[in-house]
């Protein structure tokens, strides 16, 4: 026992039982290409065991943001980790890239093991979802840089697509028609503007509201990202898809246009998928301009597929068979910016 380490704030048993923890929900995420278990100094995987051609290494890291706030409000600190690998694993799926590998980095105030069970085997069940393996990570306490009950966390994803299926929008054209694949509700960005209006409007995390239905407003806002890869995977190897937005942060007007050339721009006609209630309750109670909400939210839609009017109905069904509803909700113009009709 470190008695002068743990004067400081820092618990060295504490960390050496979180390991014994999550072992488990690691070993649960190992897939084809893993080499090495937890403990070494760098997780390791064998890319050539996967038989690429010509791989395209493609990465991404992020975090969930104030969502974390709900969290703890909650106590509820098993989802959280799913929202981190989503952030991370959509961006890669985003380039056509298949998720292979990620790691977590967890920062505690105080050391409690089974919370960061909790949220390592949230991390854990989105890498199933996403088909990817957890090799790795880190937890630091850091007693005076955080709060004894809060915590962060962020996440780091490697994936890797054949050059040739490489997605970079560059053949997004003109007719295409946008496929759209449901979110499960705010996801992890935008959650600065939610608990400023859940504070000005006095609304209760604890409360049920018309639009929350047997849920309580906390757990609505709770509920994990969306992981698309397994069916966007299977879409990609039955039809060319010409580009992937991801809705994130700045909602439609920010990640569409991400996938488009200059002089392009893409019409998209509400009512084509459903809003969800969370965006109603949101825009009631936060007085939010409804064209507004689009360029903040993801209001419904978690990410977008362009493919040609001729796959259209290919695209979806091959998703609806993947048991996601994806919807048709627009279009490819001549034009700049994102037009709702």
């Amino acid at each position: 026992m470190a008695k002068s380490y743990e004067a400081s704030g820092v618990n060295l048993e504490a960390g050496y039982e979180v390991v014994s923890r999550i072992k488990k929900h690691v070993a649960s995420t190992k897939r084809n290409g893993c080499m090495g278990g937890i403990g070494a100094f760098g997780g390791m995987f064998d890319l050539g065991s996967l038989g690429y051609k010509h791989p395209i290494l493609v990465s991404g890291t992020d975090g969930v943001g104030t969502k974390l706030k709900i969290a703890f409000e909650l106590d509820k600190h098993d989802t959280i980790g799913i929202d981190a690998v989503a952030m991370c694993v959509n961006d890669v799926l985003a380039q056509g890239a298949e998720p292979l590998l990620f790691l977590d980095y967890v920062a505690v105030g105080h050391n409690r093991p089974e919370v960061v069970e909790a949220i390592v085997s949230g991390v854990a069940e989105g890498c199933r979802q996403a088909g990817c393996a957890l090799v790795g990570g880190e937890t630091a306490e850091m007693p005076g840089m955080y709060a004894p009950e809060d915590y962060d966390i962020a996440g780091f994803t490697v994936g890797a697509v054949e050059k040739d299926n490489l997605i970079d929008g560059t053949k997004v054209a003109e007719g295409d028609v946008l496929v759209a694949l449901p979110s499960t509700g705010v996801h992890s960005n935008g959650f600065s503007l939610v608990r400023k209006i859940v504070a000005d409007a006095g609304l209760d995390l604890h409360a049920k509201y018309e639009e929350t239905g047997n849920k309580t407003l906390g757990e609505m806002l709770l509920t994990p990202t969306a992981i698309y890869v397994k069916p966007v995977l299977a879409a990609m190897q039955e039809v060319d898809v010409h580009g992937v937005a991801h809705i994130t942060g700045g909602g439609f007007d920010e990640n569409i246009p991400r996938i488009l050339s200059e002089g392009l721009g893409v019409e998209v006609k509400e009512g084509s998928w459903e809003i969800l209630p969370v965006f109603r309750l949101l825009e009631k109670y936060g007085k939010v301009p409804h064209r507004e909400m689009f360029n903040i939210f993801n209001m419904g839609v978690g990410m977008v597929l362009a493919v040609s009017a001729a796959d259209a109905d290919k695209t979806v069904e091959s998703l609806k068979a993947s048991g996601v509803d994806a919807k048709v909700i627009g279009k490819v113009v001549k034009g700049n910016g994102v037009t709702i009709l």
